[in-house]
């Protein structure tokens, strides 16, 4: 009887080894071949995002990905090959998934709205942009926030998720930016005259573009002026220089000849009893 027991066992054990051998061999070998596989492949899709100028910081996080996502789905190949129930594994993995998204929900949309930014680039470090009510000039894009520096050294800190999502202007993207100034003049003034003197003294402020040419009309009727609109031009990098040496050098001119900036009153009445 104990030779049977023995015997029985040295069959299973020599089915299990002719049955279960070749398999954990051809599982060990798609493991080592696909590790390798995915090596190459990183390595290949980070050369082509480098080759493609994507934003450098973004190269390491979806290179990452794409290894940290070719290397799960190959663990669980291998698995079932080996016969391991990946169902419940793949359920579960979706789940904590699931899970992991609703807690994170607001980061998950900064980070979707990070690398869009940094996929397509509407702006870059160093373009001035107003987005969410907020203007300054660009410092740094993350894959979660857009850091810009205000005209008065404030950081702002904005949400990406808010800046994929909404409205941005850039004022860098062009290489020129259209200056808008707006003065009023008496009622009395000579319009043609004081066009010409604005005009004059727009060309004369350093680093205004002589094309496109600058502008100066009339744009609308206060209570007590004539409103005039002057746009000159000028490089986006030169655009605040340009913006208060304009309105000095407008300032000064009208003065010089004499044209009334006019401004409000207050007037006196007496009244009888």
């Amino acid at each position: 009887m104990h030779n049977l027991d023995t015997s029985y066992w040295i069959v299973q054990g020599n089915k299990i080894l002719v049955e279960q051998v070749p398999l954990f061999l051809s599982a060990l070998a798609v493991l080592v071949v696909g590790w390798w596989l995915i090596g190459r492949v990183n390595g290949w899709f980070k050369r082509l995002m480098t080759s493609n100028k994507v934003e450098v910081s973004l190269i390491p996080f979806l290179g990452s990905l794409v290894n940290v996502g070719l290397k799960v789905l190959l663990l669980v190949t291998v698995a079932s090959m080996l016969g391991i129930g990946t169902t419940s594994f793949v359920t579960i993995l979706g789940a904590a998934g699931l899970a992991v998204g609703l807690a994170l929900q607001g980061s998950l949309s900064n980070f979707a709205g990070g690398v869009l930014i940094l996929l397509f680039k509407p702006f870059k470090v160093g373009d001035i942009i107003e987005s969410d009510g907020e203007r300054g000039e660009v410092k740094s894009i993350t894959v979660l926030y857009t850091i810009l520096s205000s005209p008065s050294d404030n950081t702002v800190i904005l949400p990406n998720g808010h800046v994929a999502n909404n409205k941005v202007i850039n004022f860098s993207k062009e290489d020129n930016r259209r200056v808008d100034l707006k003065v009023g003049i008496g009622y009395g003034e000579d319009i043609e005259k004081a066009k010409a003197v604005i005009m004059e003294a727009i060309k004369n402020v350093p680093k205004v573009l002589a094309q496109p040419a600058p502008f100066v009309g009339v744009i609308g009727f206060g209570d007590s002026s004539v409103d005039l609109t002057i746009r000159p031009f000028a490089h986006s990098s030169d655009y605040w220089e340009v913006y208060f040496a304009s309105n000095e050098a407008i300032k000064k001119a009208l003065d010089d000849n004499n044209i009334e900036i006019p401004y409000p009153h207050q007037v006196e009445i007496s009244k009888k009893i």
